[in-house]
């Protein structure tokens, strides 16, 4: 019995057609999911033979949860199937639910390159994420926030104990956790010093923290830095008050509280100052009177350099503006202010400085500039600041990480390339 010739063709073929590239999702510890906690949702994509680009993950939302692209670095797999020989890359989600409930996350479109019979080759793979369910568990309480070995550490810039009336005492609370984000640690409920004038600074998020923990192991994780200035006016005893701070521990499975016991500030008088009357001395009255031909010679040099100055003053000054122009618009002081409002500015500053820097570099916007840079941390902040102005606030922007993905060396890889041909609109 004679087989068609396309059916032939097909089963002869049928390894070279089945090497197609392919993803696949599971979830990481998916038993006892609390609102609050770390999802991580581990997304593997594998193509024949190697990659001729890396895959492209996407960002996508899911009601009522965080969602983040983990800045883990990306683990490289290997793996053969009918004697075909995978490539593989690894990336993991971060999803902290909010709430209690399901969340059932979206299938998504993964953009790629492969080599295939020696050709790159550009592909897309649907990958279907997992649902998962968030349950409270009992004693947690109504503030959704939990992780792992989480440490409260005090300290003080000076001795509580010796100050002086108009001193300044600084104390300083790091709030350290694994298993979590910095921008996902509630705030420490410092409360009120009675007697003392006190000042909260902005606090100061940071991931990738390495610690000493038991046993002289060292831990990763994220901390929170909070810093309150005390500054007594009069002498007298104080108390800068206790501190009491929740979470939900996930290796106890149960909430758990961190203390700090309250500290005596001890305030002295401050120390009288001596006043020095000045002294007339009448025996050096007549010292000055032989100082005149000294005096003269002086002046006539000093308006004979103001002859000269005022004759190549223009040019001089024209030139010195120019030099404080360069300097004040060069790339690297261009970059520190751009760094300084991000960590420091209001939402909308920083995204008319992102505007500006973009523009400079010939890109349309600022999503196109960030597309260009090939960051997905740089990218996912970009992403978060526009939906805090655009959409709703219920996102947090990590600053530091925000300013640290800036570079001088990623901006001028990903310059914009500029057409030979004229914009079809161009902007006024």
């Amino acid at each position: 019995m004679r087989l068609p010739a396309a059916l032939f063709w097909a089963l002869a073929c049928g390894q070279a057609i089945a090497a197609e590239p392919f993803g696949r999702a599971a979830i990481e510890g998916a038993e006892r999911i609390v609102p609050g906690q770390q999802v991580h949702v581990v997304v593997d994509i594998f193509a024949p033979d190697f990659f001729t680009s890396p895959p492209q993950y996407p960002l996508f939302e899911v009601p009522a949860a965080l969602v983040t692209l983990s800045d883990d670095r990306a683990q490289n797999l290997v793996q053969t199937i009918a004697d075909v020989q995978y490539s593989g890359i690894r990336r993991s989600y971060v999803i902290v639910p909010e709430k209690t409930g399901s969340f059932v996350l979206p299938e998504i479109a993964v953009d790629l390159g492969y080599s295939a019979n020696g050709s790159a080759i550009k592909a897309q793979v649907h990958v279907a994420l997992p649902a998962f369910e968030a349950a409270a568990a009992p004693g947690q309480t109504t503030r959704p926030f939990a992780a792992r070995d989480l440490t409260v550490t005090p300290s003080f810039d000076r001795s509580p104990a010796g100050l002086k009336a108009g001193d300044a005492l600084v104390r300083t609370i790091v709030v350290f956790a694994e298993d979590t984000q910095a921008m996902l640690i509630p705030p420490v409920d410092l409360g009120r010093a009675a007697g003392v004038a006190q000042y909260v600074k902005p606090p100061l998020l940071t991931d990738g923290v390495e610690q000493r923990g038991i046993g002289r192991s060292v831990e990763t994780g994220s901390t929170r830095t909070e810093t309150v200035v005390y500054t007594a006016s009069a002498e007298g005893s104080f108390q800068a008050p206790p501190v009491s701070y929740q979470w939900f521990d996930l290796d106890a499975h149960a909430g758990a509280t961190a203390t700090l016991p309250a500290v005596d500030i001890v305030v002295a008088k401050a120390p009288s100052t001596e006043r020095i009357d000045p002294q007339f001395d009448p025996s050096g009255e007549d010292q000055g009177k032989n100082a005149w031909p000294v005096v003269l010679l002086l002046c006539g040099l000093a308006c004979l350099a103001a002859v000269v100055a005022w004759q190549r003053g223009s040019a001089i000054l024209a030139w010195a503006e120019r030099r404080r122009t360069s300097r004040r618009n060069s790339p690297q002081r261009r970059l520190r202010r751009l760094r300084t409002i991000i960590r420091v500015g209001p939402d909308p500053a920083i995204y008319r400085a992102l505007q500006d820097w973009s523009l400079s570099l010939g890109f349309r916007s600022v999503s196109d500039w960030a597309e260009a840079q090939g960051n997905p941390r740089l990218s996912a902040q970009v992403t978060i600041l526009e939906r805090r102005l655009f959409r709703s606030r219920d996102m947090q922007l990590d600053r530091g990480k925000f300013a640290d993905a800036i570079t001088l060396a990623a901006t001028n890889k990903g310059r914009a390339r500029k057409s030979a041909l004229p914009d079809l609109n161009p902007v006024a």
